[in-house]
Order: C-alpha cells, then structure tokens, then sequence
C-alpha cells in the first residue's frame, strides 16, 4: 500500500502542476512511512516541502495553499498528532466554500496513519475516525488495500473540496498486489463488495478488512455466505450498497478497530434500523476495539477484534 500511495502522488503531480506536498519530513526523508519516497528529488523541494513539527501550520498552509489555486497534499505523521490542526480544519478549511458563497474553494487532502497493530507508543495507534465524520464539509476516506489506495488518493486529490485520507498502519506493508499506474481513480462516496454471500452482511473498512474477508472464509467453511462490503467512504456513507445487501441477506455485523461507543458503526446500525428494519431477521451485531485508550504494547492483540470475534458475531445472528 505504502508504493501504491507513492504512485498515485507521483501520477498526480506529474501531470498537474498545482499539487504539491507538505509536511514533516515528507521531502528528505519521505515521509514515516516512506510513502512520498523519491518525490522531492523527483518534483523539487518547491513542491515537496519539509514543514516544522507544528500540525496548525501544516493545516493552515494548506488552507492558503488551496484558496490560492494550489492542490496541497499534507501529511500529518500519526493520527494521534491530528488534533492541534482540527481548529484550521473545522473552522477554515470545511467552511470555505460556504463562507466565501462558492468563490473559494479548498482542495485539500490530509493523509495520516490510522489504527494500531505496529505496537507504537501512545498516540501513534489512534481510529478516532467518528470526530473526523461529524465534521460538516469534509469527506472522510480509508482504503483497504493497494490497488484501492491507489486510485481513492487519486480521486481524493482531484476532489475540489477538503478530504481526510486515512491509511491503515497494518496495511502498509502487509500485502503485496499488482497497481497498474494509469492514473485511473476510484469511485468516492462508494462501497466495494468485495466478496458475496446471502446469509449474513459483514460491514467494515481500513485494516479491518483483512480480518474480515478471513472471517468470511471460516463462515463459508461452516456453511454460511457473507456479503463483505468494504465502506471506503466513511463520510458520506453509501447506504444504497448496505441496505441492498441487508435487503438480500436479512443480516448485519458491523467491524471496525475503533472504540464502540458512538462509532462510525452506530450510524450504519442507525440507517439499517430507520430504512432496512423490516429485512432484518436478527439484531444488529457490532464488533469493534473498546471504550478506552489503545492498550501498549503485549495487549494491543487483545484489543482489535479477531477473526473469532467477527465468527462469533456472524452465528449469533443466524442463532437469533
């Protein structure tokens, strides 16, 4: 995933001059994770900036950058380090096309880590993905795998208003799958089905996925077919894609990394209840991390769900 992301910059860049990148050590050293490797030997230090480790600039540059008519692409190197940018983000960045009636716009991505299972240190392992959500005028996006990284950044540099890109720490590097690097983006705003069943819809997204679609494996081991939807696009959700499986299987389980409480899945299970509640044949099932901090170290295992977890969900709602 990690070349995938370097691949659709440099697509992107090389064909429009406005995209630039920034943030910390995003030109020298290529990022944290080295996902904007070779970029600034490639484009130059005017479009591959180092910036301070202040995450309020790097959010306002890119505010003046966008209004301006750049396409600036920034970098904050963990999602735990996102919150000193929130005040550029929610208050200027978000309400640019409202305030100025259309005028100004503001193309901005923000990529940042997301997730734990890399036993980092505490604030290098955050889903806080739900406060990002609730931000009105800002498109919140999480790939799952290479070829979906690819082709979701690339769409999110050409969108004209703000996204935040999301990448999953466990995904980096963790599979390895052919890109074609043709430039050719990905549909925002969509679920992928990535595998199909008719007994029960398993819901989820970002490094989850993986664990998910192994869980789908044991089901079909055991006799049940799951729907596997990959949400993508955690804001705006595409309900069609949800609501139409749930209307074949009559079955839901949400996944995801994040804390239970008030999470992304709580709206999802909020949807299926106001529009779908007359396919269920079972209670909602959620299986998610817990209402607390990121664990250190020997417990971050115990605290994304497993594989069982998600099984275990599944028959329950075929027991129901």
């Amino acid at each position: 995933m990690v070349e995938a992301i370097a691949l659709a910059h440099g697509w992107e860049m090389q064909h429009d001059e406005s995209v630039v990148v920034i943030g910390q050590d995003v030109g020298a050293n290529g990022g944290v994770f080295r996902a904007t490797a070779g970029l600034q030997a490639r484009f130059g230090a005017d479009r591959v900036q180092d910036t301070p480790l202040a995450e309020a600039t790097i959010a306002g540059m890119s505010v003046g950058m966008a209004t301006h008519g750049l396409k600036p692409v920034a970098e904050i190197q963990f999602m735990g380090f996102m919150y000193p940018a929130l005040d550029q983000i929610v208050n200027h960045m978000t309400r640019m096309r409202h305030r100025t009636r259309g005028r100004l716009t503001c193309p901005v991505v923000i990529r940042t880590p997301h997730g734990g299972g890399i036993h980092a240190p505490e604030h290098h392992s955050e889903s806080t993905e739900t406060l990002l959500c609730h931000i009105p005028g800002l498109r919140v996006v999480c790939p799952s795998s290479p070829a979906r990284a690819y082709g979701l950044l690339l769409a999110a540099i050409r969108d004209p208003d703000p996204v935040m890109f999301l990448e999953p720490v466990r995904l980096y590097r963790a599979m390895r799958q052919e890109v074609t690097d043709d430039g050719r983006a990905l549909p925002l705003d969509r679920c992928f089905i990535l595998r199909e069943g008719a007994d029960v819809t398993l819901v989820t997204w970002g490094a989850m996925t993986l664990e998910t679609l192994r869980a789908a494996a044991e089901l079909e081991a055991q006799g049940i077919g799951a729907d596997v939807i990959d949400l993508a696009t955690l804001s705006p959700i595409d309900s069609e894609t949800i609501l139409n499986s749930v209307a074949k299987t009559g079955r839901l389980v949400i996944v995801h990394e994040a804390a239970r409480n008030v999470g992304v899945g709580a709206e999802i299970a909020a949807i299926v209840a106001e529009h779908g509640l007359y396919d269920l044949h079972a209670p909602i099932r959620r299986v998610a991390g817990f209402d607390t901090i990121m664990p250190l170290f020997r417990l971050e295992h115990d605290y994304i769900p497993s594989v069982q977890r998600i099984v275990d969900a599944a028959r329950l709602t075929l027991d129901d």
